[in-house]
């Protein structure tokens, strides 16, 4: 079966995309195995119109709106492999199903690698998150840093407007003077003992326990996880990646253009600030790029 545009990955930067295809009459089918980054939240915030409301409810009702348009197709499955076909791309399906295409958007999503603490995983995106502006006004109480890397200073400098903050360098963490001194400015306490367990009933959390054994009472707490691009397909079509602070992202112009012509890509694998708004943003100039390529010869 052949399309004008298939698009991998259905969430917000993939439907995004399908949505601007669709309401150009182009004939687009969106692949999706179900399994979206944010699936671990309860809620979104942030995102203007939809704050509040559980991710999965904004993409039922955003893809209940995208099936109106008759040239619209959904596909639920998970694309093992894509290569150049022809004039085109070839996407193949882990039942074995090929599909062809004239240009493919890569809305891949990114699978976070979370350290490996007892309590930890458990707790991923209901009182252990990544991000403030999406999760911390709804955490009160004392907050935390859990240093994964360098940037983990500055997240620890933006926490205090949300409530007191401590930053566990977890040993490995070093601070220099200046940047000890920002965050004593914003009243961050730090912690040098490494936190070893979460405690409380998950998924709230209580505290954390140290290494002296130690316990710190703790509601919430940041870790910004290590990343990689939850799909190999940017990979097989011969993408270019750039390295980010936290994992690697598919390069893209300001167009969301990847390196391989006919090839576009956005939403988290494709940026290095990640959140819902930069994701449906990037997914509306994929979709709008990918549509004018078509009848600018942009070849594939």
């Amino acid at each position: 079966m052949s399309f004008d545009v298939i698009v991998v990955g259905g969430s917000f930067a993939g439907l995004a995309a399908a949505l601007q295809l669709a309401r150009a009459r182009r004939k687009v089918l969106v692949v999706d195995a179900g399994m979206p980054r944010n699936r671990f939240a309860a809620h979104s915030h942030g995102f203007l119109g939809h704050d509040g409301k559980a991710p999965a409810q904004i993409l039922s009702e955003s893809l209940d709106q995208l099936l109106r348009y008759p040239t619209m197709s959904l596909r639920q499955a998970m694309a093992t492999g894509a290569a150049r076909a022809r004039d085109g791309f070839r996407v193949t399906l882990d039942d074995g199903a090929t599909l062809d295409a004239q240009r493919l958007i890569l809305a891949l999503g990114v699978r976070d690698e979370l350290p490996a603490l007892p309590g930890l995983a458990e707790r991923w995106g209901q009182t252990v998150v990544h991000c403030p502006y999406c999760h911390g006004y709804e955490l009160e109480g004392p907050l935390g840093v859990l240093a994964t890397h360098p940037g983990s200073t500055h997240q620890a400098l933006l926490l205090p407007d949300w409530g007191p903050t401590t930053l566990f360098t977890q040993g490995t963490l070093m601070l220099e003077a200046t940047e000890l001194a920002q965050l004593a400015n914003r009243g961050v306490r730090i912690e040098r003992q490494p936190v070893v367990e979460l405690l409380g009933a998950a998924p709230r959390l209580d505290g954390v326990r140290l290494a002296d054994e130690q316990i710190v009472p703790m509601h919430g707490l940041f870790v910004a996880p290590r990343t990689s691009v939850a799909s190999p397909l940017a990979a097989q079509l011969g993408c270019e990646f750039d390295a980010g602070p936290l994992g690697s992202i598919v390069r893209v112009d300001g167009m969301q253009q990847t390196t391989v012509p006919g090839v576009f890509a956005a939403g988290d694998a494709a940026t290095l600030f990640t959140n819902a708004t930069r994701a449906a943003s990037a997914g509306v100039m994929a979709g709008v790029a990918a549509h004018r390529s078509l009848f600018m010869g942009v070849a594939a």
